[in-house]
């Protein structure tokens, strides 16, 4: 079973879908976390792993940038997963699990992607663009912020009437689909990132989870 770790700024909402995901598979489940850490000392997320017996972590400005590889390397972990954190990686760590480590955000990229598009910026930019299409891309991690190859995306329309929290809603049950089974389909070498940057899904060709079955999305 690989060994997860998650890394979260805030209320751990994507957290608790990847636990509860891995709970549902059971023994099934190739993905299991065991560390937990934010750069945030009240962080929801901590709350959620300390109540779900899974070591917690604070990371201080020395922890999250020069320490963060040790602390993983304690932790034996095989593959890191960001829930809504808002640092940069340190360029050690995305160096050394290069391909086993993801990110999900809350738009299409390459839009809207990118320093300071987080939370509700990305949705006031796709409703002050026009744009008619949104949903969350999950991406293997680089060096710069959103740009790492995408794994999968799942659009959904943006309404006339929508504000950036109706949007956000939203977006994040889509999250709350996807992104646990993409961890899932990584953590079991379903899909892998190839040495030439490509995303590679086993023996199809295309990306899953197109027949994903997707919450109610009806607008409000």
């Amino acid at each position: 079973m690989t060994r997860v770790a998650v890394l979260a700024s805030g209320g751990g909402s994507n957290l608790q879908a990847i636990l509860d995901h891995q709970r549902a598979l059971g023994q099934a489940a190739s993905a299991h976390v065991v560390l937990v850490a934010s750069d945030q000392p009240e962080a929801g997320a901590l709350e959620r792993a300390r109540a779900a017996g899974i070591a917690a972590v604070y990371l201080d400005r020395t922890a999250r940038t020069s320490g963060l590889s040790a602390i993983l390397e304690t932790h034996h972990i095989e593959l890191v997963v960001l829930a809504g954190y808002l640092r940069l990686v340190p360029s050690d760590v995305v160096s050394h699990y290069r391909g086993r480590i993801l990110n999900v955000h809350p738009a299409l990229l390459p839009k809207f992607g990118g320093p300071g598009m987080y939370g509700h910026q990305v949705h006031e930019a796709v409703i002050a663009s026009g744009e008619r299409l949104t949903g969350p891309t999950v991406h293997f991690v680089d060096e710069r912020y959103d740009e790492g190859p995408i794994i999968a995306q799942l659009p959904i329309p943006v309404a006339p009437t929508d504000t950036p929290e109706s949007l956000a809603q939203r977006v994040l049950l889509i999250e709350h689909q996807l992104y646990p089974r993409v961890i899932e389909e990584v953590a079991a070498g379903r899909i892998r990132l190839g040495a030439d940057n490509s995303v590679i899904y086993g023996k199809s060709s295309t990306p899953p989870f197109v027949d994903l079955q997707l919450p109610d999305l009806e607008f409000q």
